[in-house]
Order: C-alpha cells, then structure tokens, then sequence
C-alpha cells in the first residue's frame, strides 16, 4: 500500500469538482430562477496555498455556472471544465495538454460521477458524505465536508505531506 506522504510528493496538479465539494452541494435559486452558490472563504485562501507552492489547479464539474467561473477566476485557477457529464475525457484532455501522469494528479470528488477519474489519480479524495464506493478507492477522506473547508484540508495535508505548508504559511506570520 502506497503511504500518503509518497503519494504526496508526486503531486503536481490538484483538480476538483464543484457541487459538494467547493460548495455544500446545494443547488438555490433566486426568486427570478437564477442559481445561487456559496464557496467556502476557506477553501479559496487554500487554492492560493497551492499556487505559492508550483501546484496547478483545475475544476472538473458536471454542471455549468457562472458562479463557478467567476470564482475560478478570482483563485486563478489554471484549468474550468464545465457540463462535464462524463469526466474521465476531460482528465484525460488534462494529462495530455500537459504531460501529466496519473500519479502527478490529485482530485477530491464526491459522487459517483467522480469515480472513473478517482480510480485513475495517483492521489483520490473524497469528502465524508461520499458514497462508499468512492471510499473505497480513496487514499484519503476529509474530515470537513464539501464547502465546509474540506478542500483547504486536503491542501494542508498535502502541503504539509510535501514539506511546503510552513513556508508558505510563513508569509501569514510576518
């Protein structure tokens, strides 16, 4: 069985889903049938965590917002797959547009639509309110749930498994 703290030091992409895991999962509509989203401020600060430390991000997600644009574009992040009914194409468009191998990837998910690529990464995550499933094919569980802060402690753990959380959280001490 591959440890944690090996698996982490490959890493080199960290690629997520939106619905249940940047946000709780909850689809809410305004009074004029727009859709609403909440994001964890938690979350946010941890994806630039991650851009400090040389890991790209990328957002893999089965439904189409503007919210989650608007977002990914206030965190910068590299890649926004959206309407991905099935994911495992756009994984793959990932690697090859970068030259990435599936141990180099993490990707936290929490439902079966996540499941063909969480069997592939080298680094599969889900949050606690995932079907069992996805737990089982995952090297990690979050204690926190989607929009609850669990990808700020996936990015901890795995900053702190690749030797990289102190120096990057140095900046907040100063």
């Amino acid at each position: 069985m591959i440890s944690l703290k090996e698996r982490a030091k490959k890493i080199k992409w960290f690629l997520m889903d939106v619905d249940g895991v940047l946000t709780d999962g909850k689809v809410i509509y305004d009074s004029e049938g727009r859709e609403i989203k909440q994001f964890c401020i938690k979350d946010g600060l941890g994806i630039r965590m991650l851009s400090r430390a040389g890991i790209k991000t990328g957002i893999i997600t089965g439904r189409t917002s503007p919210m989650v644009l608007k977002r990914a574009l206030e965190l910068e992040i590299t890649e926004v797959f959206q309407d991905a009914k099935i994911k495992l194409p756009v994984y793959e468009q990932i690697k090859r547009k970068y030259n990435l191998k599936d141990e180099e990837i993490l990707y936290i998910g929490d439902d079966y639509i996540d499941l063909p690529i969480l069997r592939r990464v080298g680094f599969p995550v889900c949050v606690p309110s995932a079907p069992t499933a996805l737990k089982e094919v995952c090297a990690y569980i979050t204690r926190l749930e989607g929009g609850k802060g669990a990808v700020r402690e996936t990015i901890e753990l795995l900053l702190e498994l690749q030797g990289n959380l102190d120096e990057i959280l140095k900046r907040y001490y100063e």
